[in-house]
C-alpha cells in the first residue's frame, strides 16, 4: 500500500512495515489517534525496529507526545539486531528480545478496565511518527 492510499488509521491494518507519510497525512492520523485514544484507560506499546536503541528512543518520543510518565526497562537484551519492544502502561515495565522477522513500526493497543471490552490497536505507525 502507498502513502497515497493512507488516509485514516485502519489504512494501516493490514501493513506489516509502517509506510513513510508526509506531514499533512502524519498530522491527520495523529489527531485521528488522539480521538481513539482517548476511549481506553491504559495502553501497551509495541515497537519493531533494527535496534534496541531506536525501539526506545521511538518509544520515548511516544511518551513525551502523550505527556506519560516513561516506562522502566525491565528486561533487554545484548544481543544486536531487530528486536520488539513490549511496554505495559499497566505495570510501567519494557521487555525487549532480539527477533528476526518482523516489519517496523510502532503499535498502539487501547484497554479498557473491563476486561470485557475488547482492545483495539493501531498501527503500524513509522518510528518517527511522534
Amino acid at each position: 500500500m502507498n502513502e497515497a492510499m493512507i488516509q485514516q488509521l485502519s489504512d494501516l491494518n493490514r501493513l506489516r512495515d509502517a509506510p513513510s507519510l508526509d506531514a499533512d497525512v502524519s498530522i491527520r492520523l495523529q489527531e485521528e489517534l488522539q480521538q481513539k485514544m482517548k476511549h481506553a484507560d491504559w495502553f501497551t506499546i509495541g515497537v519493531m525496529a533494527s535496534s534496541a536503541e531506536s525501539a526506545v528512543q521511538a518509544l520515548r518520543r511516544l511518551e513525551q507526545y502523550q505527556g506519560w510518565t516513561p516506562h522502566v526497562v525491565a528486561e533487554t537484551t545484548d544481543r544486536s539486531g531487530p528486536v520488539f519492544l513490549k511496554a505495559n502502561q499497566a505495570s510501567g515495565l519494557v521487555r525487549l528480545r532480539v527477533e528476526h522477522g518482523l516489519g517496523e513500526g510502532i503499535l498502539i493497543t487501547g484497554h479498557k478496565n473491563n476486561s470485557d471490552q475488547p482492545a483495539t490497536t493501531w498501527g503500524p505507525l513509522p518510528l518517527n511518527f511522534f
